[in-house]
């Protein structure tokens, strides 16, 4: 699949008081190649998927939305393209103020264009997807932390994004909580949606990925797939995979 379909980083570097987090990464997300980009805790992955949306500005680099060159334009400029991607925050990011269905309908509301009854349609078909939709006049307070995630999945669908990026989604859940997320994830991408996640969780990672990345020390030290990946010789991936006592990441 050529660029005009993708989301891109081209020799991106990336600083904070003056510790490299990324240095030259190349980085590509195919629509329909569902990804995952692995590492240990602080080492960069969610500030990834900032840099990706635009909400940081790169040292030096560029990034890309299909063809258009992000990177140095005022937010304005490139809105439109960013419409087709969502996100899923790692705690949810819920409006404690709201509703759960004012949560999920709020960028539709901010846009204007669709009537309240159209909005109210499209918040019971996301939440009927996820299987929350009997906590539509709830408040994220009264929601347990799975509901929660779901509830954010459901927000990020009301906008029907080609691209949905999931920050971490399976932390501080419990195994049935991971598996309905990961469930989800499967789902959406039988609908045709391609997932970009970031997290350090390796089983939800290769049930819902076909690639991989990981991340270390500002670089890339492989991408490839499950299969490649288990059988690399790379030390830190292999001692990410399987930590010992004496590992490099103690």
């Amino acid at each position: 699949m050529g660029s005009s379909d993708s989301i891109r980083m081209e020799k991106l570097c990336y600083s904070i008081g003056g510790r490299k987090i990324l240095e030259d990464f190349d980085f590509v997300l195919e629509r329909g190649v569902n990804r995952t980009i692995l590492g240990v805790s602080g080492a960069g992955k969610t500030t990834i998927l900032k840099l990706l949306l635009g909400l940081l500005e790169p040292d030096s680099g560029a990034v890309y939305i299909n063809d258009l060159r992000i990177t140095g334009l005022p937010e304005a400029s490139f809105m439109q393209q960013r419409k087709r991607i969502a996100i899923v925050f790692q705690g949810g990011a819920l409006f404690d103020s709201m509703t759960v269905g004012e949560n999920v309908g709020y960028r539709l509301f901010e846009e204007g264009r669709l009537s309240q009854p159209e909005i109210t349609d499209i918040v019971r078909e996301k939440l009927s997807f996820v299987g929350v939709e009997a906590a539509l006049n709830l408040y994220p307070a009264e929601l347990s932390g799975g509901m929660k995630k779901r509830v954010a999945i459901a927000r990020a669908l009301a906008a029907d994004p080609d691209y949905i990026f999931f920050d971490e989604p399976t932390t501080g859940l419990d195994p049935i909580g991971v598996y309905n997320i990961c469930n989800l994830m499967q789902r959406l991408q039988a609908e045709g949606k391609t997932t970009l996640m970031v997290t350090h969780d390796l089983a939800t990672a290769f049930a819902t990925s076909q690639r991989f990345t990981f991340l270390h020390k500002a670089r890339m030290l492989f991408e490839g797939s499950e299969e490649e990946m288990k059988a690399s010789s790379i030390p830190e991936v292999h001692e990410f995979l399987q930590p010992t006592d004496d590992s490099l990441f103690v």
